[in-house]
Parts: C-alpha cells; sequence; structure tokens
C-alpha cells in the first residue's frame, strides 16, 4: 500500500496542511545561515572588543611604566658608572655597567617570552559556538518547523 501522497495531492494532507516547496526550504535555511553567521561576527566582535579594550588599558599602563623605569635605570646607571670610575678607567666602568644591563635585559626577555606562550587565545568563546554550528544545522531537517 502506498502512504505517501500522490503528485496531483501535494495540497491535502490528513489534516490539511500544506508541505513547504524546495525553494522556501532553502530560503528558510539560507535565512536561517545569515543569521547564525551574523549572530558569531556579532559574538567575536563582542568579545575582541572587550580584549581589546582591556588590552589597550594595560598597554598604557605599562608604556607610562616604562618611561619610568627607563629614567630610574638611566640615572642609576649613571651614578654606578661614576662610582665605578673612582676605582677603575671610566671606559672600563661603562662597559661593565653595559654588560650588567644586557644581563638584566636577557633575563627580561626571557621571562616576557614564556608569559607570553602561557596567554589565552582570544575568542575562545566564538570557537566554541562555531563548533556547534554543525549539529545545529543537522537538527533542523525539518525546515525549522516542529513536527506536529
Amino acid at each position: 500500500m502506498r502512504t505517501e501522497p500522490l503528485r496531483g495531492d501535494l495540497g491535502s494532507g490528513p489534516a490539511g496542511a500544506t508541505q513547504p516547496s524546495i525553494g522556501e526550504l532553502l530560503g528558510e535555511i539560507s535565512t536561517d545561515l545569515s543569521t547564525l553567521m551574523r549572530q558569531e561576527l556579532d559574538l567575536a566582535k563582542a568579545e575582541l572588543r572587550d580584549e581589546g579594550s582591556k588590552a589597550g588599558k594595560a598597554a598604557g599602563m605599562f608604556a607610562a611604566a616604562a618611561l619610568a623605569a627607563y629614567l630610574v635605570v638611566l640615572f642609576l646607571s649613571l651614578a654606578l658608572w661614576r662610582l665605578l670610575s673612582a676605582a677603575m678607567d671610566p671606559g672600563w666602568a661603562a662597559v661593565l655597567v653595559a654588560v650588567l644591563w644586557g644581563i638584566v635585559g636577557a633575563v627580561l626577555y626571557a621571562a616576557g617570552r614564556s608569559r607570553l606562550r602561557t596567554m589565552r587565545a582570544p575568542l575562545t568563546q566564538t570557537a566554541e559556538t562555531v563548533k556547534q554550528v554543525p549539529s545545529a544545522l543537522r537538527g533542523h531537517t525539518d525546515g525549522g518547523r516542529n513536527p506536529s
């Protein structure tokens, strides 16, 4: 026995409901995908804006601190050079101060590099929701309609 409607009976069913055409289904899928992509893009923008704002404020504070630290290091280096010049040739005293700051710079570079490697990647929330898109699409095989 045949339980599916015949070609001429597409508009009539037991409840009198019409089935959507393929064009309508494709239109709904296109609309749903557009909405989903727009929402994912909005989420990514919001996440980047939030992280970017925090990073910008932190960068400004680091810049001010770096300027102050530079001036402190400059004057302490001059004082150390002057102190060492009393005990040795001023040229060798300057080389010794430069070598000391080279060692400090190398240690700070290594510490900063290791901290950068442990940073959290941005857009983690967006990446998680994008991973859910294929399973969400599989759940919409009925064209977005609830079966009744």
